[in-house]
Formats: structure tokens, sequence, C-alpha cells
């Protein structure tokens, strides 16, 4: 017969996660995937001391995943979308042009600005990281900027765009689960967002005037767009797949459909601009773009397969096994009751504002550490700390944007969660290389926190 687990049982499991994980892939440098599994099985070992069946525990991991699918489609499409976007010469073209026009004391604020607008315009962090964030990163590398900074400026823009737009999924579903309007959500969390961001311009605008800017005009560079123009024919309609994708945010069609017919609009305009093979097309979408597909016998530099040769479907086969190990966890731990009997532990023990919030952050930290995503902890918080927001007579609005100032944005400081893997794999830099870069993603909390403590932007319950 099931039973409640014991808050000692609910802690182990997470505690076994983060010295597993810590030790493992912090220290021993073992893959991801089998340590979430290794957890996974502590977790179904409380599980069954709790009296769940191992059909149960299944059935607790399909509910997970079926959470995710949205996410896993989109992950697949935005695969397809870097392989035919680089073969249709559309990110080569925006690194080309930005090599000409950027200015490298000013690049860090430029990526984060081009970042959180193509994020904002698509409603997808992931999706503006692969595209303009491919372009930026491909554009660092040329200009010798620090591709550790250059990557926090470019997550923090794209996280910066997912928060603040109305097609985002999370932006749709904190104020959905605490029941208040999703325009009043993006208001009231610019309270946080815009001085956190205003402080990581000033962090890049002086890391970028410390850059040589004649570090940008040398051979590298030269060579770089030497090469390109020997592949691509540049024109406007190379343009085209980002500007249709701005079309289906704009008029809020169904991202994943439209991402896949600006793949196959990019297929097009690369067989009739570059004299590409249709063949090549549709293997760019399975396997990435390759330098190989270039009827020349020129040889290329190092500098240009890296930037060329990527995208694909099965590039993004690590990132979606990787959930399904990390859902392994977290749905095992979720059915077994282990998440609902912390967070209830910490809704008896606030009474203050600032204990609110903060029970609130860290309810919502734990969750997005275990299980990789924003979705759950915005779910479970959100429906149990609503009756303590009521009480303390503080309007939900403040208990939806704390939900995505510490679940939305903290999501690509989880070196196993799909998010920071995501970005490993796009942008080629890991966590412990971005993070202190990524300034506003955590300093939303601090001033999150700040406002709890001084009851500055803490919207009351209307009378």
């Amino acid at each position: 017969m099931k039973r409640t687990p014991t808050l000692f049982e609910s802690i182990s499991c997470f505690v076994f996660l983060a010295v597993v994980i810590g030790i493992g892939f912090g220290y021993f440098e073992i893959p991801i995937q089998p340590l979430l599994l290794l957890s996974a099985a502590y977790a179904a070992f409380i599980a069954y001391r709790v009296g769940l069946s191992w059909e149960d525990m299944e059935k607790g991991i399909s509910t997970r995943l079926n959470t995710a699918m949205p996410a896993i489609f989109i992950i697949f499409a935005v695969g397809i979308i870097v392989g035919t976007w680089i073969y249709s010469g559309t990110v080569p073209m925006l690194i080309y042009y930005g090599l000409l026009i950027i200015d490298p004391q000013y690049f860090l604020v430029t990526a984060f600005v081009i970042s959180a607008i193509v994020s904002v315009a698509t409603g997808t962090a992931w999706g503006s990281s692969a595209t303009a964030g491919v372009a930026l990163m491909g554009i660092a590398v040329e200009m010798n900027m620090p591709l550790g900074i250059t990557a926090g400026a470019i997550i923090s823009g794209a996280i910066f765009g997912d928060k603040l737009s109305p097609l985002s999924d999370t932006t749709n579903l904190a104020p959905l689960v605490v029941g208040v309007d999703l325009y009043d959500h993006i208001k009231h969390m610019l309270w946080t967002t815009l001085p956190a961001s205003l402080i990581g311009i000033i962090v890049w605008y002086i890391a970028g005037m410390q850059i040589d800017a004649s570090s940008a005009s040398g051979n590298s560079v030269s060579g770089l767009t030497t090469d390109l123009d020997q592949i691509f024919n540049w024109n406007i309609f190379m343009l085209l797949p980002f500007v249709l994708i701005l079309w289906g945010a704009f008029f809020k069609k169904p991202i994943v459909p439209i991402m896949l017919l600006s793949s196959v609009v990019a297929v097009i305009i690369g067989v009739l601009s570059n004299g590409f093979s249709l063949v090549d097309g549709f293997t760019a979408m399975a396997n990435g773009f390759s330098v190989d597909m270039v009827n020349s016998n020129a040889e290329f530099s190092e500098t240009v397969l890296s930037l060329l040769n990527r995208g694909g479907i099965f590039s993004m086969v690590t990132i979606v096994v990787t959930i399904f190990c990390g859902y392994a966890f977290a749905g095992i731990v979720e059915a077994a009751g282990c998440l609902d009997r912390i967070l209830e532990s910490f809704t008896k023990m606030v009474q203050s504002t600032w204990q609110i919030i903060g029970s609130t952050i860290l309810g919502s930290i734990i969750i997005v550490f275990t299980a990789g995503v924003a979705s759950i902890s915005i779910i479970m918080v959100g429906v149990l700390m609503k009756d303590a927001y009521n009480k303390k007579n503080l309007n939900l609005l403040n208990l939806s944007r704390t939900l995505e100032d510490s679940g939305t944005m903290i999501l690509g400081f989880v070196p196993w969660g799909v998010s920071a893997i995501y970005y490993m794999e796009v942008l080629g830099v890991g966590v412990g290389d971005y993070w202190m870069w990524a300034v506003p993603c955590y300093l939303c909390i601090v001033f999150a926190m700040i406002y709890a403590v001084t009851g500055i932007g803490m919207k009351k319950k209307a009378a």
C-alpha cells in the first residue's frame, strides 16, 4: 500500500543526484546520461519503499515525457534548421556581413540585443541560439572574442527574449498556472528583467572596451570571408528562411511547422542560389551541412569546417537521450510524492513576504536542477504556493514572475539539464565557461529577493 515518503527519504533522492553527478560528471567527467539513470535507480528504490510498483513508476516517467514532447519536437526542428540554413547560406551570410559591419568593442552588447530580438519574435531561446547565436559565435571566433563571454551574452539575450515573448511556452504557462493575465504577467516581469539586463549590458560593454579592435581585421577574418565567398553566392533571398520565421511569430503560427517550412525553403534556395544538389539538401536536414557538398577543388580552413559542418536532426540525438534519462529520475520522484513532500514542508515554514518569495525561488531551483526543465517547477511550485501568496495579500503576479525568475532564467546553469547541453551542442561552450557572464540570468533572482525585502515592485491584491 502506498504511503507518503518521509522528508528524509524525499531529500535523499536529491542528495544522491547531487553527489553522483557532482563527483561523476564534475570530477571524473563521466557522461551525464548513465549518472542520471543511476540516480533514477535510487529514486526507484525509494519509490518501492513507499509502495509504488514498477508499473506506477513507468506511468510517472511516461507522464513526464509526455510533457516534454513539444520541446523534443522543437529540438529536432532546430537541428534541421541549423543544417538547412547553412546549406542555403542564411547563417553564413549573417556571419559574413556581421564581420564587415559589427564594431568589436560593441560586439557583446550587439550579441545580446540581436539574440533578444530574435527570441522575442520567435518565442524560443533555443531557436535564437541555433540561428543568430551560431552566426554570432562564428563572428566571435574571427574577432578573437572570448567565447565564454560571447556565449553568456547570447544566452542571456535568448532567455531574455524567451521570457518576455507572448509566444513562449513558459511565458504562457506561468500565468496560466497561477491564474493571471498573460500581458500583465509580462509587464510585471520587467521589474526584475530590465534592471538585471541593464547591468549585464554595462558588464558586456566594459568587457568589450578591453578588446583590441584591430584583432577583427586580421588575416583570419579576410581568409574566412574569402572562403565563404567561394562557397556561397550571396543574394537577398538567403534571408527568406529567417523572414519566414519572423512572419510565423508575428501571426502566431505554430512554431514547429513554420520551422520545417523554413527549412524546406532554405533547401530550395540552396539549390537555386549555390548550385548544391537537392539530395544534399535533404542530407543536410538529417546529418547537417558538410563542406564536401561544395563542388570545388579548393581546400578550406579548419575555421570554415568547424563553422559550417554542423546541424541536422541526428545532431540533436544526445540532447533527446538526456531528456529521457533525466525524466526517468524526475518522473519517479514525482510519482513517489517526494517533490510534494519537500515543497509542502516549505509552505509550512513561510510567514513573511521575503520567506514566501525565497521559498518559491528555492523550490523552483530544486526542481529545475532535478528535472532540467522549467515547466515542471512552474506547475508544481505555482500550484503549491498560491495559497501562501493569497494569505499574505500578495497579487499572484508576484508568484508568476518569481516562477520565471527562478525557473526560466536559470535553466542554462544546470550542467546536466537539457538547455545547458543544448547550448553546449549549438554554441560549443560549456556552463563553466559562460555562467558568470550570463549576468541577467542570476541577477533576476537577486532583484526578486531585494523587492521581497523592501516591498518595492511587490504588487498587492486588489481590494
